[in-house]
């Protein structure tokens, strides 16, 4: 075996191209046992297998700069660069994260996670550079859709125009991003797939790019000749490779969208290991969405070129009709749509991951509240319980979104909760609204629930009690209501339990009317505590004798953590909080 011998890109660099094909045979397997056994993003792996072998076998990283769009592609290239063991090694899994980190390798310039970033990285890269009177290649890698991010827009109208040396762009053209390509720069690079680089109409080189295609991307030898080519070269230019995703794998290969990410799975047949069937709120929201679709003709779902954050897969789109909008990874865009929608008496729905709304914040306060547009926004992943990874993790939508004037921010704690807001806000015309979804579980109303939240700021008090009072938010309601009982059971007295309902303001009479028989105000947020919810409720209290706890989390980059640990750490456990009251109460 070839892959056994690499260490670094110099023992690569060692090998003949046939060898280095046979490599990328091996690296494939490699990569299929693992995804296989412990899940990753395999089908845009798959694709850049060769492509990754020719950087390192031209570049001498990492002295020339390779810089990972997304950087969910980077699987090949962490295995040449020492990390070996991570992809072969089932002990050694967990060693090597799913993203670039400078942490781990010398060749990881970047965390990266999010997308369209590489080539406004690589301007800079290039730019110093120069300044500095170095000589490395810079190289921008950037696919997989991401060529329709606004910033991959605005990098190559400042890289083709100002970076007047090397600057190389290395577009990984797979036909796909997480499902299909959305946007009219597609219709351009279709005709330079179908005329093999030669139309007279070339995206790229109307931003001042030199422009080189590879039809064949998945050839280390073409995709080395290219990469020779403009090894060096003193201006900027695009090497255009056209790549199959989920390459070698036939089950990925005719379901590219459905292997982009995956979970455990058998390699024979391609179907999930041990896969969920139970409820999940990404499919009940999808397909109330689609009921009412049917229903109002004025409703518009919209999502970013992540149909799965509401299991939006291709029948459910194609359901949806003309209702259903992928606006591709153009999160900014979509929120300003959204307003123009409103605006001219549509009820949009825009839908995406919270991490990726941090994208937003300038069109969600400037085209959406500004205006009071009258859209409502789902902001999925949105839980310390939700994705672990340092560049997706959802724990700072609650002091970004909730400080955003106009805008109604809604934690639902229950199923009957959640719909009842969502049906709220799209039948409103008042204000733009954000749902924050659930993602500790499904939870049954235990009553009735309220269908008309156009009283803003009005907290549900599920329990009137005395002297301690127990502000539970959104998916740390059931936590509440534990520690309500805890309470209960240490000290005898029935504490007061409030579902607030609101993240985006206080509701001032309840609060006020609390200081009449309380003395403590306990307040529990599934978000960073800075800058949060919590803080509000305590700066109300200030200059009073009632003292207030808040709890939540740290303000912190986390990364692949344990829940457990992050929650104990936190103090966000009943038992624990139960040992910071006493004395209190």
């Amino acid at each position: 075996m070839f892959l056994e011998r690499i260490d670094s890109p110099a023992d690569l660099k060692q090998l003949s191209i046939h060898e280095c094909e046979q490599l990328a045979a091996e690296i494939r397997t490699a990569l299929l046992t693992k995804a296989s056994a412990a899940g990753g993003h395999l089908a845009s792996n798959l694709g850049m297998v060769e492509a990754s072998i020719a950087l390192h076998y031209v570049f001498d990283s990492p002295k020339d700069k390779i810089v990972f769009d997304v950087s969910h592609q980077c699987y090949t290239h962490k295995i040449l660069t020492g990390r070996r063991d991570a992809f072969l090694c089932p002990e050694k899994y967990g060693t090597a994260n799913g993203y670039t980190n400078p942490d781990e390798s010398e060749h990881d310039l970047f965390r990266v996670g999010h997308t369209a970033t590489s080539i406004s990285l690589a301007c800079g890269l290039a730019k110093a550079r120069d300044i500095n009177g170095g000589k490395e290649n810079v190289i921008a890698v950037i696919g997989d859709g991401s060529m329709s991010g606004g910033e991959a827009f605005e990098g190559l109208d400042y890289g083709g125009s100002d970076i007047n040396s090397n600057l190389i762009v290395l577009f990984n053209d797979n036909q796909m991003s997480i499902a299909e390509d959305h946007g009219g720069i597609y219709q351009n690079l279709a005709k330079l797939r179908e005329t093999e680089g030669a139309a007279e109409e070339n995206f790229f080189r109307a931003f001042g790019f030199d422009y080189l295609f590879v039809k064949n991307g998945n050839s280390v030898a073409d995709v080395v000749a290219a990469l020779r080519q403009v090894k060096d070269i003193d201006h900027p230019v695009v090497v255009h490779i056209c790549t199959t995703k989920g390459k070698g794998y036939a089950y990925a290969e005719s379901h590219k969208e459905s292997t982009h990410y995956v979970r455990p799975f058998d390699l024979a047949t391609g179907r999930e290991k041990n896969a969920f069937t139970g409820e999940r709120y990404d499919r009940l929201i999808r397909d109330h969405l689609l009921e009412k679709m049917k229903q109002d003709p004025k409703i518009v779902t919209m999502i970013a070129a992540v149909p799965d954050s509401l299991n939006f897969t291709q029948e459910y789109r194609l359901a949806g009709g003309k209702q259903f909008v992928d606006v591709g990874i153009a999160e900014e865009h979509a929120i300003a749509m959204a307003a123009g929608l409103a605006k001219n008496g549509c009820k949009p729905v825009f839908a995406t991951l919270a991490t990726f709304y941090q994208r937003t914040y300038d069109q969600i306060s400037q085209e959406l509240c500004i205006n009071n547009a009258p859209a409502t926004l789902i902001v999925a992943n949105a839980s310390v319980y939700a994705v672990n990874d340092m560049t997706h993790i959802g724990i700072f939508d609650i002091p970004m979104m909730s400080n955003i004037p106009n805008l109604v921010y809604l934690a639902p704690t229950n199923r009957q909760e959640y719909f009842a807001m969502l049906d709220w806000s799209i039948d409103q015309t008042e204000h733009p609204v954000a749902l924050r979804a659930p993602r500790n579980g499904i939870f049954e109303a235990k009553g009735s629930v309220d269908t008309d939240y156009s009283r803003l700021n009005v907290y549900k008090t599920v329990t009137r009690g005395e002297k301690v009072a127990i502000l539970a938010l959104g998916d740390f309601f059931q936590m509440g209501e534990e520690l309500a009982q805890a309470v209960k059971d240490a000290y005898g007295f029935i504490p007061t339990l409030i579902n607030p309902r609101y993240i985006t303001g206080l509701d001032e009479t309840l609060l006020q009317e609390l200081k009449k028989d309380h003395t403590l105000v306990i307040t529990l947020e599934d978000g960073v505590l800075d800058g949060g919810w919590g803080q509000k409720i305590a700066s109300f209290y200030g200059p009073s004798d009632v003292k207030v706890l808040n709890y939540g989390l740290k303000k912190e980059f986390l990364d692949r953590y344990d829940i457990n640990k992050v929650l104990e750490r936190n103090h966000l456990r009943v038992d624990l909080i139960m040992q910071d009251i006493r004395g209190l109460v």
